[in-house]
C-alpha cells in the first residue's frame, strides 16, 4: 500500500524523508540504508536534528542495501566509506551496530550470512530506498526474480553509466557488480521509504506506481508490500496520472 507526498523539490523531499525516519529511530531500531545522491538531503537532515536535538543512534543498529564487488572498505568510492563520510561519522552510532554487504571473499556465502543477519537481528524496522531509471532497488536489476535475496548482481550498462560520475573511466574502473540485497530481503521490513527526484527517475516512478508487478521493473514488487512511503518531487512525479 503506497502513501505518495509529492513535493516541489528536494530541500522539501529530505525534509519529509526525515520525519518519516525520525519517527522510527528509537533505542533497539534497526534502519535499513541506503547510498546515491538521493538520500544525502536526509542524512543531513539527521546529522542536524542529532546535534541539536541530541537524538542518539547509540542503541540503533543499521544495515545497508548494498556494495561494490572488489572495493575495500577504505576505497573511496565504496558505501562503507560513503556511509562513514555522509552520516555515520557525524552520529553517536556505534561501528559494532554497522552492517555494510561485504564485496570481498566468499561472497555468495557472505550474501546468505548477511540475510540470516537481517533476520536474527528481527527483521528491519524501515527501509530506506532510491530507485534506478531502469527501475532497480538496491542493485536488484529488471529481471531479478522476486524471491531472490541477498546476492550478486552484475550491474545493468545503463546503471553503471549512471554511476560513471564517480569514477574516473567507465570501461576500467566503475565495477561491473554489487553485493546486494534481493527484492525479497527488502520486502521483508515492516515499512519502506522510497525517495526519488529528477526527471530521470519519472519513468521508473510511474512504472512503479502504475505499472504492473513483474520483474521488468524490480521496484514493482513494492505494490505488494503493505507500507510504502513514496517522497517525489514534481519532476520525478511528472508522468503520473492516478497519484
Amino acid at each position: 500500500m503506497f502513501k505518495v507526498i509529492r513535493v516541489k523539490n528536494y530541500e522539501e523531499l529530505s525534509k519529509e524523508a526525515f520525519k518519516v525516519m525520525r519517527a522510527c529511530v528509537k533505542p533497539g531500531a534497526v534502519l535499513g540504508l541506503a547510498t546515491g545522491s538521493s538520500p544525502i538531503g536526509l542524512y543531513k537532515e539527521m546529522i542536524k536534528d542529532h546535534k541539536e536535538n541530541g537524538t542518539s543512534y547509540a542503541e540503533v543498529s543499521t544495515y545497508n542495501l548494498d556494495e561494490y564487488v572488489g572495493l575495500p572498505l577504505n576505497h573511496r568510492e565504496s558505501y562503507y566509506t560513503f556511509m562513514h563520510t555522509n552520516l555515520f561519522n557525524e552520529l553517536d552510532i556505534k561501528e559494532e551496530n554497522i552492517h555494510v554487504p561485504s564485496g570481498l571473499g566468499d561472497i555468495e556465502k557472505k550474501c546468505v550470512e548477511y540475510d540470516e543477519a537481517v533476520a536474527k537481528a528481527g527483521g528491519v524496522d524501515i527501509q530506506l530506498l532510491g530507485i534506478g531509471s531502469d527501475g532497480h532497488i538496491g542493485f536488484s536489476e529488471p529481471g531479478t526474480p522476486f524471491d531472490q535475496g541477498t546476492h550478486v548482481a552484475v550491474l545493468a550498462e545503463s546503471t553503471r553509466i549512471d554511476n560513471q560520475r564517480f569514477f574516473n573511466d567507465l570501461n576500467e574502473t566503475t565495477p561491473t557488480q554489487a553485493c546486494t540485497m534481493g527484492p525479497k530481503t527488502i520486502m521483508t521490513a515492516k515499512k519502506i521509504l522510497l525517495v526519488a527526484n529528477g526527471v530521470n527517475k519519472a519513468d521508473a516512478i510511474k512504472a512503479m506506481l502504475e505499472g504492473p508487478v513483474t520483474e521488468d521493473c524490480p521496484a514493482s514488487i513494492l505494490q505488494r508490500h503493505a507500507d510504502v512511503t513514496v517522497i517525489i518531487d514534481e519532476a520525478a512525479g511528472s508522468k503520473l496520472t492516478k497519484y
